[in-house]
C-alpha cells in the first residue's frame, strides 16, 4: 500500500489532483479487494429513504455521470435497490468517484467530481426527466447542488408550490452560504423543509445577517424569512451530532433526542446528516407525526456512522 501512501495522506480527504487519478483504474487492476456503493450526499439521502421505505420504486434520482463502466456500476447499483434514475450521460467526463483507501484502521478518500459537476438545466426540463418531476410528491436536492445548476432547483420549486408539493434542501456545507449566497437566496423562499448541522446553519447565520450563534434563534429567524407557497410553514432542522436535534415547525422550537451510538463503535460520521434526511423523509412522506419522522432520522444516522460510508445492511 505504500504507492497510495505517498499519494495521499492517511487519514486524508481531498479532492483529486492530477497525481491522484490513476488511483481509481489501478484499484480495478492490482490485488485490492474492492466493494462498490453509489455515493453522493443526494444519492445517499435518496438511498436510505429507499432502503426504510422499502418498496420498489418509491424513489427517483436524477444526476449526471460519464459514458465508463463506473457510471455502468452506479445504474447497477441503484437498480439493485429499487431506485429509479433518470441519468444524463456526459460523453466526455468521467463518472465522479470517490476512492475509500484502507490501511489498518485508517481512511483516506480522494474525490474526483467530473460528471456530476456537468448536469444542465435542458435534461431536467426533458420530457422523460420532468415526467419524474410531475409524478413525485416530495423533492429533496443537497444544498451542493447550488453550485451546479440552481436554475433546475428553482424550476422544480416552481412546480412544487405551484402544485401544493414539498420542497426540501440541505445545507450540505458552511462554504455554500459563503461563496454560494446569491443561489441559496434564489432558492431558499422555496424550501419547505431545510435540514443541516450546527456549523452550516451558524455559517448560514454570520453570511445572511443573523446576529446570533444561538440555534434556537437563527432556526425560528429562518422559519420566518419569506417563502413561496403559503400553504406549507417552514420545517427547519437542526442536527448537533451526539447533542439533540433542534427543530422549528409552526413557529416553535423543539428538541429530540438522538439514537446514541458509543464512541468505539463509531466508524465515519461524514455520512450521518444525508442518512438522516433520508430516515426523516422516509416517514413525513408518509404522514407521520414529526417525532416519528426525527426518530427514524436518528435511528438512520446511528445506523450510517456505525459503518464506511453510505454502507446499507442488506436485508436478507
Amino acid at each position: 500500500k505504500q504507492w497510495y501512501q505517498r499519494r495521499v495522506a492517511i487519514t486524508a480527504g481531498i479532492l483529486a489532483e492530477d497525481k491522484h487519478r490513476p488511483i481509481y483504474e489501478e484499484l480495478l487492476g492490482e490485488n485490492f479487494k474492492v466493494s462498490y456503493s453509489p455515493g453522493g450526499a443526494t444519492q445517499n439521502t435518496i438511498r436510505v429513504a429507499q432502503h426504510y421505505l422499502n418498496y420498489p420504486g418509491a424513489t427517483s434520482f436524477v444526476g449526471c455521470i460519464g459514458k465508463d463502466s463506473f457510471g455502468e456500476k452506479l445504474k447497477a447499483c441503484m437498480k439493485k435497490e429499487g431506485i429509479n434514475t433518470n441519468y444524463l450521460i456526459n460523453a466526455t467526463a468521467p463518472t465522479g468517484v470517490c476512492a475509500v483507501l484502507l490501511t489498518g484502521g485508517n481512511r483516506s478518500l480522494v474525490t474526483r467530481l467530473d460528471a456530476a459537476n456537468e448536469y444542465t438545466y435542458e435534461h431536467l426540463v426533458g420530457a422523460e426527466t420532468w415526467k419524474m418531476v410531475t409524478t413525485a410528491q416530495f423533492y429533496y436536492v443537497a444544498g451542493f447542488f447550488l453550485t451546479v445548476s440552481p436554475k433546475s432547483m428553482q424550476s422544480v420549486g416552481e412546480h412544487a408550490v405551484k402544485e401544493n408539493k414539498c420542497f426540501c434542501m440541505n445545507l450540505s456545507a458552511p462554504f455554500l452560504s459563503q461563496f454560494f449566497k446569491e443561489p441559496m437566496q434564489s432558492v431558499l423562499p422555496y424550501v419547505d423543509i431545510l435540514f443541516g448541522n450546527e456549523d452550516e446553519y451558524r455559517a448560514f447565520a454570520s453570511n445572511f445577517g443573523i446576529a446570533s450563534t444561538d440555534l434556537n434563534v437563527i432556526a425560528t429567524k429562518i422559519g420566518a424569512m419569506p417563502k413561496k407557497n403559503s400553504k406549507r410553514s417552514r420545517i427547519v432542522i437542526v442536527t448537533q451530532g451526539d447533542k439533540p436535534t433542534i427543530v422549528f415547525r409552526e413557529g416553535r422550537i423543539k428538541e429530540y433526542p438522538i439514537v446514541p451510538v458509543p464512541a468505539e463503535k463509531i466508524i465515519d460520521t461524514n455520512g450521518a446528516g444525508d442518512a438522516f434526511a433520508g430516515g426523516f423523509l422516509s416517514e413525513y412522506v408518509k404522514n407521520k407525526d414529526i417525532e416519528t419522522c426525527v426518530s427514524s432520522g436518528s435511528h438512520a444516522a446511528a445506523m450510517i456512522i456505525q459503518v464506511s460510508g453510505c454502507t446499507l445492511p442488506d436485508r436478507n
